[in-house]
């Protein structure tokens, strides 16, 4: 198989665990948070830079890499790999929640979603065969089933018709996906009723996929809600494969979803808030560009080893920010992004030392959840 897991550790105290999850690009140890490269670039930064602060595995998203430069532009050029010049493993999502994402600008039949692009208007219809076409063009190490995202909130027969659907997609993208050099997840929904996403998860277990997401949640439901979910769908997931939860970023909820068992997280959080002048510190979120920090001179974060953190003050890059300078938004990103994979290898080396929840204990202690 491309892609495999080996579990190293479980805690004895919950369900957290150290793995290794074995690509065509590499292995990365687990639990990992993967920085998102949406366009074929982690915004504003070089696969070195991502590299430098710690990233190992990235993704990015079929849909807008279809729609602009398109797969078959970067299957041209060698995959996403040589297109973009990063060496590490790559996971490309279905494109299956931003095509949701569109609202009216999309229908949804049983064959697929015929929906408009968000750049021109122009019509396109996605498949789970057509997702599994471009994933494998683009060149991906783990590509995804394509699925139906219900949103939040959505009444209990929404929740079980997109449920059922996705287990239908997921048995064609798994008929339609044939190579020896990519992975392919299969994506749990249900919502948030607790017994969906047991028959959603145990109707993708009989299809054997190397690894399974759950998908459905971080998409507006309470925090506790979606641990709750957590708890009851990791339990009827296998042992032996990666468990993914897709679109979960903010450092207390990484800390949360490794104790419930998870080994893989991305999020555009950290880079999104970059750009809008918000970091990440051990206190919570700071909101750098406010006129509170134009004359403070101390680092973003004073516990943190990013390169902005040793080298520029609060003050300097609120006037960046507020000046429109890239540079600005530039470190702010390095900033969050070392603060997050940083975050992760403490959470290894405290399952290393079996000591999981007193990190986490300790950790939100201090943390000021948003």
């Amino acid at each position: 198989m491309p892609v495999s897991f080996t579990l190293v550790r479980k805690d004895s105290a919950c369900s957290a665990r150290l793995g290794l999850l074995h690509t065509p690009h590499g292995t990365v140890e687990t639990p990992i948070f993967m920085p998102v490269g949406t366009q074929a670039t982690v915004k504003t930064m070089t696969p070195e830079e991502v590299r430098d602060v710690g990233g190992r595995l990235i993704l990015s998203n079929t849909y807008h890499l279809y729609l602009r430069p398109g797969h078959e532009l970067v299957r041209e050029a060698g995959g996403l790999h040589r297109f973009m010049n990063w060496s590490g493993p790559i996971l490309t999502d279905s494109g299956g929640f931003q095509v949701f994402s569109l609202g009216p600008l999309r229908r949804v039949s049983e064959e697929g979603v015929t929906f408009r692009s968000h750049i021109d208007g122009s019509e396109h219809f996605f498949s789970p065969e057509k997702a599994m076409e471009v994933q494998l063009a683009l060149g991906s190490d783990i590509a995804m089933a394509f699925d139906e995202c219900a949103p939040y909130p959505c009444s209990r027969e929404y929740a079980l018709e997109a449920l059922e659907r996705t287990t239908r997609w997921a048995r064609r993208s798994a008929a339609a996906h044939q190579s020896e050099t990519q992975g392919l997840f299969g994506i749990v929904q249900g919502g948030t009723f607790p017994d969906l996403r047991e028959k959603s998860a145990r109707e993708l277990v009989e299809l054997d996929f190397p690894g399974y997401a759950i998908g459905g949640l971080s998409v507006g439901e309470p925090k506790q809600i979606m641990y709750e979910m957590l708890d009851h769908t990791v339990e009827f997931l296998p042992e032996d494969k990666p468990r993914y939860l897709m679109g979960v970023g903010s450092p207390d909820c990484l800390v949360e979803g490794v104790v419930r068992g998870i080994d893989m997280f991305d999020c555009v959080l950290p880079t999104r808030i970059a750009r809008n002048g918000s970091v990440f510190t051990r206190q919570g979120k700071l909101v750098v560009r406010n006129a509170e920090y134009a004359r403070d001179f101390s680092p973003l974060d004073p516990t943190c080893d990013c390169y902005t953190c040793r080298n520029y003050s609060r003050a300097y890059i609120r006037h960046l920010i507020k000046a429109g300078e890239v540079l600005g938004i530039r470190l702010t990103t390095i900033h969050n992004l070392r603060f997050v994979l940083n975050l992760m290898e403490e959470i290894k080396e405290a399952l290393r030392q079996g000591e999981i929840m007193e990190f986490r204990d300790r950790f939100l202690s201090t943390y000021q959840a948003v």
